[in-house]
C-alpha cells in the first residue's frame, strides 16, 4: 500500500504549472524546429522564428511562453492500492496546487478562469478551478498529466456525430479551414473517435498529451488504421496551406494524434481539439517518496537564432500616425511600431460600445490611435508588463464597425484572421488591422517600455491601458482596401503545395 501525502500532491501540481509555463516540451521544440528549417514562406518563417526565439527566452528567463497561461487540465490515474494521507478532498488538493502555482511571486501567471460564465463572469483571481478527469486503475501509484490549455485553441474544438459510413477525413478537412488562425498554428491536432459525445471529446484531449512522433511514423509506416489515418490527415491538412499563424505556408500541423473507443452501431462520434504553438503539458508519477521532480530541458534543443527583419520593414511612429499613412500600407507589410498605443479586448469593447449606444462620453480618446487586443500577465521584478502577446482579433469583429465609425480609431492589432463583417468595416472606413505573433508573448513584452492604466480598472487584465512601445513587430493583415493576408496567403501556398504533389508521386 502506497501512501501519498496531501502536500506532495499540492506541491507537485504547483511545480508542474510553473514548469510548463516557461518550458515547451522537448518533442514539441524538435517538431517546431523541423518546421522552421523547411519552411519556404517568408511570412510563416518569420512567425516560426518569433515563436522559437520567444520559447528560448522564456526557458532562460522563466517567464510565461504566452500571456494566456491557460485553463488547467489534469488527467489522473489513481492506483487502487494508493492510500491518501490528507484531510482535503482530492480535487480540492489539485485546486490548491493550481492556486499556489498561479500566484507564485517569482512568476505570477494570469488568472483567466471566470465563474458564472453566462452571467457576471467574475475572475476567480487564481485560475481555479481546474478541469479534472480521474480514472481508478490497478497499481500503487498516481500518474498525472498536467496541461495549461489556452483559450484560443480550446475555442476551435469541433465535434460531429457522423453516420457510420461517413468519411472522417472529409469532415476534418471541411472544418479545419473554418478554425482560422485563432488556435495559433502550427500545433497538434487531437482527434477522438467513438464512445459517446463527451467521451470523444475527452479522447481528443487525451491524445494531445502523447509524444510527437510523426517523423518516426512516416519513416516506419503505418501498422494499424489509426496510424494510416494519422498519416493521411497530416499530409492533407498541411496541404491546405494555412501555415504558421494562418499566413500561408508548408506546416499547419506538426502532428496528428488519434485515440478511439468502442461506440454504438448507429454512431460515429468524432471530436477534434487543436493544441497551439504554446503547447504546455508534463507527466509525472507520485509513488509515496515525495513530490515530483521536474528536470529542465537541454537548451541545445532550441535553435540559436535571432529575430531579424528584412530590409523592407516599415518603421512607424504611432504618436504622429495619420489616416493617409495607414492607407499606404499593404496586406503582408511588416511594420515596426514605436510610440503610444491603447489596449483593450472583449470586456472593454463591450463597455465602450454600450457607452456609445447610450450617448455617454468615452473615458479615452481613440482619434488616430491604434488599439492592441491584449490581456497581459502581471509584471514581476523590473518588468514594465508581463508577457503580452495578442488575443484573437476575430472576437472583436462585432464591435469593429462601431469603434471605427464612432471613435476615430485607425487600426487594431490582434492575432488570427478578421471575419467578413470586420473586413467590410475596415475597408469602408479605410482603416487597418495588424497581427502580432501568437505564442511570442515574452518577446513582444520586451518591446513595451511603459504601461499606464487609463480606464476600467475593475476589468483587471482586460482594462484599457496605454502602452509605450519601441520597435514592436507586426504584420498588416487587412489593409485599407480590405485585402486580407489570411485569405490570400493560404490560397497561394495551397496552390504551390498542390503543384508539387504530382511531381513527388511521379
Amino acid at each position: 500500500m502506497t501512501v501519498i501525502k496531501q502536500d506532495d500532491l499540492i506541491q507537485s501540481i504547483a511545480d508542474a504549472l510553473q514548469f510548463i509555463s516557461y518550458y515547451h516540451p522537448t518533442d514539441f521544440i524538435r517538431a517546431m524546429r523541423g518546421a522552421w528549417e523547411k519552411e519556404e514562406s517568408p511570412a510563416a518563417k518569420a512567425a516560426l522564428t518569433q515563436v522559437l526565439v520567444n520559447s528560448r527566452m522564456c526557458a532562460i528567463g522563466k517567464r510565461p511562453i504566452c500571456q494566456d497561461t491557460g485553463i488547467v487540465n489534469v488527467l489522473v490515474s489513481v492506483g487502487m492500492d494508493v492510500q491518501w494521507d490528507a484531510d482535503m478532498a482530492f480535487e480540492d488538493m489539485i485546486n490548491e496546487g493550481v492556486r499556489r502555482g498561479y500566484t507564485h511571486p517569482d512568476n505570477v501567471l494570469r488568472g483567466s478562469v471566470l465563474t458564472d460564465p453566462n452571467g457576471a463572469r467574475a475572475n476567480t483571481k487564481d485560475n481555479t478551478p481546474a478541469i479534472v478527469h480521474t480514472k481508478i486503475v490497478a497499481g500503487d501509484k498516481v500518474e498525472i498529466e498536467v496541461a495549461a490549455k489556452g483559450g484560443g485553441s480550446e475555442a476551435k474544438a469541433k465535434f460531429a456525430m457522423l453516420n457510420p459510413s461517413d468519411s472522417i477525413v472529409d469532415w476534418i478537412l471541411s472544418v479545419v479551414p473554418t478554425m482560422g488562425a485563432g488556435w495559433c498554428p502550427p500545433g497538434i491536432l487531437g482527434v477522438g473517435i467513438g464512445g459517446t459525445p463527451e467521451k470523444a471529446m475527452l479522447l481528443a484531449k487525451e491524445s494531445l498529451m502523447e509524444p510527437l512522433d510523426m517523423h518516426e511514423l512516416q519513416t516506419r509506416g503505418a501498422s494499424d488504421t489509426n496510424e494510416e489515418l494519422r498519416l493521411e490527415l497530416f499530409e492533407k491538412v498541411n496541404a491546405l496551406g494555412i501555415g504558421a499563424q494562418g499566413l500561408g505556408g508548408l506546416t499547419t500541423v506538426l502532428d496528428v494524434k488519434i485515440k478511439d473507443y468502442p461506440t454504438h452501431a448507429a454512431n460515429k462520434p468524432v471530436a477534434i481539439i487543436p493544441n497551439c504553438s504554446a503547447t504546455r503539458h508534463v507527466h509525472f508519477t507520485l509513488d509515496g517518496t515525495g513530490p515530483a521532480q521536474f528536470t529542465p530541458p537541454d537548451l541545445s534543443e532550441w535553435p540559436e537564432i535571432e529575430f531579424e527583419l528584412g530590409d523592407d520593414v516599415k518603421r512607424v511612429n504611432l504618436d504622429t500616425l495619420t489616416p493617409e499613412e495607414t492607407q499606404s500600407w499593404k496586406s503582408g507589410d511588416t511594420l515596426l511600431l514605436s510610440g503610444k498605443m491603447l489596449t483593450g479586448r472583449d470586456a472593454a469593447h463591450k463597455k465602450l460600445v454600450d457607452m456609445i449606444d447610450n450617448g455617454e462620453d468615452l473615458p479615452v480618446d481613440f482619434t488616430n490611435r491604434v488599439i492592441y487586443y491584449v490581456g497581459p500577465v502581471d509584471p514581476v521584478r523590473e518588468e514594465v508588463v508581463g508577457p503580452a502577446g495578442p488575443t484573437t482579433a476575430t472576437r472583436m469583429d462585432k464591435f469593429t464597425r462601431t469603434m471605427l465609425e464612432q471613435t476615430g480609431l485607425l487600426g487594431m492589432i490582434g492575432k488570427a484572421e478578421r471575419g467578413k463583417i470586420a473586413i467590410d468595416a475596415i475597408r469602408d472606413n479605410k482603416a487597418v488591422s495588424m497581427i502580432a505573433v501568437g505564442g511570442a508573448a515574452y518577446l513582444v513584452a520586451k518591446a513595451i517600455t511603459n504601461s499606464t492604466l487609463l480606464a476600467f480598472p475593475e476589468l483587471g487584465m482586460e482594462a484599457i491601458y496605454e502602452f509605450e512601445v519601441k520597435d514592436m513587430p507586426v504584420t498588416v493583415s487587412v489593409d485599407a482596401s480590405g485585402e486580407s493576408v489570411h485569405i490570400e496567403g493560404p490560397k497561394i501556398w495551397s496552390a504551390k503545395i498542390a503543384e508539387r504533389i504530382p511531381a513527388v508521386q511521379a
